[in-house]
């Protein structure tokens, strides 16, 4: 008997990342981020997930939406593959939602798919507990508990389900924010729902832990020595997050909390940059990157810093990336690694093992990070 595998891909998820625009919703928000320069990532993101399930193939009926939704992605691969609905050229929240229906039609075993927290919205406004779904992270935003950490974990997950093994259905909440506000600098989380996902905690994230840090006294004496250190003829990229944020407030400096800045010698050179802003500024230039995790997931990468693209990282250099958190923020991943998921998985392999996070004043653990297989 054949695993139904419903597949919808959201073209344009993820495309205000790379060009700081913090995200792709809004009508107009994705034809801006390719005149920037964006490029399209979430196909490549779902090839992640179904390469994982390549090998069952032939136990695997892919339904899914026409073209860039779906249709071209499975191909590729080789799935046998019945195409549902037929998407409009330039895909739209509605082609999204219409798709969901259609698969709801079908009574597949698993809608996957891939995008952020606005398709997850459009997905669970039809879908509601008619059938499991699974995302596969593709977004700026991905602050909703039915995404799996990475796309390779996603597939892992879809593979335990082919193979029969025993996976628990737990309900997942649906959250975004405003986009507006948080272009503004401002986040305002809302819960949309909840759907169905296989709970396997090894692979399925967390809901974003929200709100700003109370221990000031730590994050004081985090900052206090993040700036003790710094050296005036090397530039510093300081990432989103409150941990960072009070470095930037104890330099005196204005600090884009869900964006990235530059500074050197304590003066910004730049706030809220994109990619090749960055990497632009930082080219034959000795820089180091100043990064804290995501409360709750541990992502270091991959979750609302899509402008630290792999080929800033590699040329800044594992050795000058500066991780940041308290012991409260760390003791609440219960052991988990943290996560690097860049895109690249050859660059997620080199940030693989044991790093330094600066913990306090001269304070520092060792803490593994990783990426789930």
């Amino acid at each position: 008997m054949s695993f139904k595998l419903g597949l919808i891909v959201n073209p344009v998820a993820g495309l205000g990342g790379s060009v700081a625009l913090k995200g792709s919703d809004g009508a107009d928000t994705a034809q801006k981020a390719l005149a920037l320069g964006a490029e399209p990532k979430s196909n490549n993101r779902t090839k992640l997930a179904l390469e994982q399930v390549v090998p069952f193939k032939e136990r695997i009926q892919v339904y899914t939406a026409s073209g860039e939704m779906g249709e071209r992605i499975a191909k590729e691969l080789g799935f046998d593959t019945q195409v549902i609905f037929t998407a409009n050229d330039q895909t739209t929240p509605q082609d999204t939602e219409d798709a969901a229906k259609k698969l709801i039609e079908q009574g597949v075993d698993l809608i996957l798919f891939a995008g952020g927290d606005g398709t997850a919205r459009n997905i669970c406004s039809v879908v509601d507990d008619k059938a499991p779904v699974l995302g596969v992270p593709a977004g700026c935003k991905i602050h909703s508990g039915v995404y799996a950490i990475t796309p390779k974990a996603a597939g892992r997950v879809v593979e335990m389900l082919i193979k029969g093994e025993l996976v628990t259905l737990a309900e997942a909440d649906v959250m975004d924010i405003d986009e507006a506000a948080f272009r503004a600098g401002t986040v305002k989380a809302k819960r949309y729902g909840e759907m169905q996902v296989p709970s396997e905690v090894r692979y399925v994230q967390s809901v974003k832990n929200g709100g700003k840090e109370s221990d000031e006294l730590v994050l004081a004496d985090i900052a206090a020595f993040v700036i003790s250190e710094m050296d005036e003829e090397v530039r510093y990229i300081m990432g989103s997050g409150s941990t960072v944020e009070a470095v930037m407030e104890e330099l005196g400096l204005e600090n884009t909390l869900l964006g990235v800045d530059l500074i050197q010698d304590h003066a910004l050179l730049g706030q809220d940059l994109t990619a090749k802003q960055l990497l632009a500024l930082t080219k034959d230039q000795p820089t180091k990157l100043v990064i804290t995790l995501i409360g709750g997931q541990g992502h270091i990468f991959g979750r609302g810093n899509q402008q630290l693209s792999p080929e800033l990282i590699r040329q800044i250099g594992k050795e000058n990336i500066i991780v940041v958190a308290t012991k409260r923020k760390l003791q609440a991943l219960d052991g988990r690694p943290l996560i690097a998921d860049t895109g690249d998985q050859t660059l997620d392999d080199e940030l693989s093992g044991y790093i330094k996070v600066v913990t306090g004043y001269n304070d520092h653990v060792m803490y593994a990070v990783g990426h789930q297989e």
